[in-house]
């Protein structure tokens, strides 16, 4: 089958915006490059594969690629892209000159490619991710696997926002919370949630493609008894109510986000609510430059900050209801 390719040259901090309008245009599949620089020292404490080679993308910078099958007017779907990422300077995000390109291409070129990169990645004490086409033995009884089919959705833990939040639900974690996670995507964060204890998550995401994919890898894991995946809006499903109970039972200790800083400052009293008396919200996603102004929100909404974790240019907080 043949697939029509829109290529979009911007900043990492657009990224997941991009991403999202791609999806929405009717993208069938979309992937991301980022800049790779394997001289540069990695942290390989815990055992992580660092097999990505590397690229001409410019540090700071990112390539994604949108399919659409033939057919779809394209020319229409890149104007409307166009003026969607312009729009996003409104808001305080940076997509730098974006570049745009279109080319043909054959199904097999970008379907299954980009897998021989994504390889088993212990990404904490605890918590390995392991690809379901890939071969992998625990190396100790107290490592627990994830078992991840990404497909179309954000999340193979190789991200900085995704890595950071395994390792910091590792540390919060206790048997038997029930936890929500917003924003979903392929689900990882349900998933690590259960392995590490966990004995309910309601996963949300206002992506059909993300809630598809959550609830593949739910299955894959086992765990469809333990992980409840609900298409919604942030937390509006909360207070407009499912066909079907939900599985959690509010309050809960544990909230994770690990969505873009723009949307976290949308629902942080939502997310207050939610949680009981001295519960923990973990919020991740948040480039560099937006941390005073979700550190500020928090703050003002009754939250305690306990921790404050960088990678690159990422950060996450874990705050705490008084």
């Amino acid at each position: 089958m043949k697939w029509n390719e829109l290529t979009i040259h911007t900043t990492e901090e657009a990224v997941e915006m991009i991403t999202n309008f791609l999806h929405e245009a009717g993208a069938g599949g979309v992937t991301i490059e980022e800049h790779v620089d394997n001289s540069k020292p990695r942290d390989t404490s815990l055992g992580q594969w660092f097999e990505i080679p590397p690229n001409d993308i410019p540090e700071g910078e990112a390539k994604i690629l949108g399919y659409f099958p033939e057919g779809i007017d394209l020319d229409e779907v890149t104007e409307q892209i166009k003026r969607r990422v312009e729009e996003l300077r409104e808001y305080d995000i940076d997509p730098g000159q974006p570049v745009y390109s279109i080319r043909e291409v054959d199904e097999d070129d970008w379907a299954n490619n980009w897998k021989q990169y994504f390889k088993p990645l212990k990404v904490s004490e605890r918590l390995t991710i392991k690809p379901t086409w890939e071969e992998y033995t625990p190396q100790s009884a107290q490592e627990q696997i994830i078992e991840l089919d990404p497909g179309m959705a954000f999340g193979t833990g190789t991200h900085p926002t995704t890595s950071l939040c395994l390792r910091t639900l590792e540390g919060v974690i206790q048997p038997g919370d029930e936890v929500i996670d917003v924003g979903t995507g392929s689900g990882i964060l349900a998933i690590g949630a259960c392995r590490l204890g966990a004995s309910r998550v309601l996963a949300l995401d206002l992506d059909p493609v993300a809630v598809s994919s959550a609830s593949e890898n739910t299955r894959l894991n086992g765990l469809e008894d333990r992980i409840q995946v609900v298409e919604s809006d942030l937390l509006s499903v909360l207070k407009q109510g499912v066909n079907t109970p939900l599985s959690v039972k509010l309050p809960v200790r544990v909230v994770v986000a690990n969505i873009l800083a723009e949307i976290i400052l949308l629902f942080i009293e939502d997310v207050y609510e939610a949680l009981e008396s001295g519960g923990i919200y973990i919020a991740s996603g948040i480039y560099k430059n937006k941390e005073q102004a979700v550190q500020d929100a928090l703050l003002a909404a009754g939250f305690e900050i306990t921790q404050t974790a960088r990678e690159e240019d990422w950060v996450a907080f874990v705050a705490r209801k008084r």
